[in-house]
């Protein structure tokens, strides 16, 4: 039954927020569900929710996943403002669960390719150095694949990692990785909760073509002070929350290290004493409310990497993030989150010699405003709209010199740009059977001076330059981006999915790796950069059984791609003046199959996905023109996540990840130049990796309650049964026949077990 009001009828509203009872933090998607009805809404980001209805008496469910429901009977003649909290079901055993609203949403919603991720319901999942992984967890789920062994990066439904958008309370992070890839920047400890876009991307989100990933950081405990953390054999983590004023705002302070250096300082071998490789990052984050209708928010990430070989020559690269936000509620239909964002990635190359110093650095540098507004018209019907604002600048290199190092220093251009957007976008469920999302983004690009631009030829060869003074326009990119999801509600328990969305890309990331190195290159679009351009359509058909108990999904998608990124043969991206002479530009296509079968209840639960798919590129320079595989391309993909809940001290888990190699290339042949090998190289990506996979098991033992104090061991074990996946596949001169190559597989991990205390007072 509809509830849209009609024209002339008098109409109420009901709105407030909903809080975990235990430390006040905000439910995100908790359900407010009117029996009398059968509708409702979700709260949003923030925990609000508003619900329009006519004056009357009516049956209040209020619910989230692992929470007790409160049903409840209220008189509502006037507007209301009821904020509830829940409490924890104890009954309820700890899940991993990919959701956190009403069991059946997943066939009520009309988004599609989207899955949301708690992480207080990840803690079970059994990961390399058994830290808790955001970005491992997702590499799980289907259309999601891992760039690489052990490795945080990963590539959505056929694209590459730089198309990925990766958000930290709204703020971009363009580098997401931890030591050399084995680890992500994002401690669990810090995150409420995780969003994964991976089609049917709402028009608020747009920059980048793949996928989006829109983490959200706990607000802190608004009720009383806490400390938790974890230690570990690699690394430890310490949180501190607590209310700044009980009710009205708190705060959230989380630290988190490696200490394989410490190790590293007792060697007796100098060649092993001589080297550092850790890791820190740090969290915090406050909240106050300033008013009934007021709140604001001050989040922040800063973390950072070392990496030093012999006290010669090192890395060290890291983020920093910074978020101010201010939530007005205009009245209790029209609801506004204004945002500035700060974001920096960096890193610093460092050479040590008697003669004296050499650095090499890098950056990107993004100011950011938006502003949102959310307009509940009713339960049926929402609108959002807003604009958003982004200033870029890029430095692509910098060589700095001290004392008598023998190279000249040198700079290259810092580059800007401005990105805009508007944006405009409804849910609206006109039938019962019928609920739609669509919306329309327009997107304005413009490269900014000062500097020399260049026009290059297909060869990349200069053919003009023109000098632009600062603040001029050098090239205007301007983009309509229209989005469309629908749901087809054929009966309570299965519905059919279409979504469809254009995005532009404006940014790129020019890498050779496949899990993210400290030394890749973010360059704008320019003159002979055009933007990636991304059409997607999507099928789906979900069903569930047995009360929502199992969730199943099929999905099928295109993705069609333009302005796509390779490079020429023997490309130096490297502090190259005219590093877009070395690209080669051209087009490409993705297309699959999804499958998802899910257990979301019981003492054993979990999930299987499999996905079926095809990357391909097409450049006119390259392979001769021939379709070819993109780097990231797997027929078969496979994941089987288990957790069984033993009882309420012991819980095991398990998984098991099976995936065809990725393409890659290697050399045809060779030939010698003055006793010089060279290999020679032909087919584009024309051959494979071996197939890879691993099985790792984990399990947590909860200790006995003692008053305020909360502990726990968590013991696993990666890699189980030896597997020896490759990394890489080098060629190397045969010493027993001259002449002859031998292709030598290179594994980095064998069976690795991690052991960690937890512990919260």
């Amino acid at each position: 039954m509809s509830i849209t009001p009609v024209s002339g009828q008098e109409v109420v509203t009901m709105s407030g927020h909903l809080f975990d009872a235990e430390n006040g933090e905000v439910l995100i998607g908790a359900t407010v569900y009117v029996k009398e009805l059968k509708t409702g809404t979700a709260t949003n980001e923030y925990g609000f929710y508003s619900i329009t209805l006519s004056p009357g008496q009516y049956h209040f469910v209020f619910s989230y996943l692992g929470f007790k429901p409160i049903d409840i009977e209220l008189d509502i003649n006037d507007d209301l403002q009821k904020d509830m909290e829940l409490t924890a079901s104890s009954e309820t055993l700890e899940e991993v669960v990919v959701k956190g609203e009403r069991g059946d949403v997943n066939v009520r919603s009309p988004e599609m390719s989207m899955n949301r991720l708690s992480i207080k319901e990840i803690k079970s999942i059994p990961v390399l150095f058994g830290e808790q992984d955001v970005l491992k967890t997702i590499q799980l789920l289907p259309g999601v694949q891992g760039a690489g062994e052990g490795g945080s990066g990963y590539y959505v439904r056929g694209g590459d990692a730089g198309q990925n958008l990766i958000l930290l309370d709204e703020a971009p992070v363009y580098n997401p990785s931890h030591l050399l890839g084995f680890f992500s920047v994002f401690n669990s400890d810090a995150i409420s909760d995780v969003k994964l876009f991976k089609g049917g991307v709402p028009s608020e989100y747009g920059g980048r073509i793949s996928s989006v990933l829109d983490i959200r950081m706990n607000n802190g405990n608004n009720k009383h002070f806490g400390v938790s953390g974890g230690i570990g054999l690699i690394s430890s983590r310490l949180m501190v929350e607590g209310p700044i004023k009980k009710e009205s705002g708190s705060f959230i302070v989380t630290a988190r290290r490696t200490y394989a250096d410490i190790f590293l300082f007792f060697a007796r071998d100098t060649l092993i004493s001589n080297n550092s490789l850790y890791f820190y990052d740090f969290n915090a984050k406050g909240n106050y409310k300033i008013g009934e209708k007021d709140k604001i928010f001050l989040s922040g990430y800063f973390g950072r990497d070392f990496f030093l070989f012999q006290k010669r020559f090192g890395i060290d690269w890291g983020n920093s993030t910074a978020t101010l936000r201010w939530n007005h509620l205009f009245n209790n239909r029209l609801f506004l989150n204004s945002t500035f964002l700060y974001s920096n990635y960096n890193y610093i190359f460092k050479i040590r010699e008697d003669e004296g110093n050499l650095n090499l650095k890098s950056s990107i540098r993004d100011y950011s405003l938006k502003e949102d507004f959310q307009y509940f018209i009713n339960p049926d019907n929402t609108l959002k709209f807003g604009a958003h604002l982004i200033y870029h600048n890029f430095l692509p290199g910098e060589i700095t010199t001290e004392g008598g190092f023998p190279v000249n220093e040198k700079k290259l251009e810092t580059k800007y740009a401005l990105e805009t957007a508007l944006y405009l976008s409804q849910k609206y469920k006109p039938f019962s059977w019928l609920n739609l999302e669509y919306g329309l983004r327009f997107s304005y690009y413009m490269m900014m001076g000062p500097g020399e631009f260049y026009d290059l030829d297909e060869e990349g060869n200069i053919i003009d330059s023109t000098s632009y003074k600062r603040g001029e326009a050098v090239v205007k990119y301007p983009g309509l981006e229209p989005r469309l999801a629908v749901n087809f509600r054929l009966n309570p328990v299965h519905s059919l999915k279409l979504s469809y969305n254009r995005i532009n890309q404006y940014t790129h990331l020019l890498s050779n790796t496949t899990s993210g190195s400290p030394t890749d290159v973010w360059i704008p679009s320019t003159n002979n950069v055009k933007p990636q351009l991304a059409d997607q359509v999507a099928l789906g058909y979900f069903r569930n059984f047995r009360d929502n108990m199992w969730e199943t999904s099929v999905e099928i998608y295109y993705k069609n791609m333009a302005n796509q990124i390779d490079y020429k043969n023997g490309a130096d991206i490297l502090l190259n003046e005219l590093v877009e002479s070395q690209l080669e530009f051209g087009k490409g296509r993705a297309y699959g199959l999804e499958l998802l079968v899910r257990k979301n209840s019981g003492a054993l639960h979990g999930w299987i996905s499999y996905t079926l798919a095809k990357s391909e590129r097409e450049f006119k320079n390259i392979n001769e023109g021939k379709v070819y595989p993109a780097k990231q391309d797997r027929t078969h993909d496979l994941s089987i996540v288990a957790i069984y809940d033993l009882n309420k001290k012991w819980s095991f888990s398990g998984s098991w990840v099976y995936y065809t190699g990725n393409a890659v290339t290697f050399p045809s042949g060779k030939y010698q130049i003055e006793g010089k090998t060279i290999n020679m190289y032909t087919e584009r990506n024309g051959y494979r990796m071996p197939a890879y996979h691993r099985l790792d098991l984990g399990a947590t033992r909860t200790n006995k309650k003692h008053k305020r104090f909360e502990s726990s061991w968590n013991f696993s074990v990666y890699n189980v049964y030896g597997r020896k996946n490759a990394y890489a596949i080098n060629f190397e001169p045969d010493e027993n026949n001259p002449g002859q190559t031998n292709a030598v597989r290179l594994s980095l991990f064998s069976i690795i077990p991690s052991v960690t205390f937890n512990f919260k007072f």
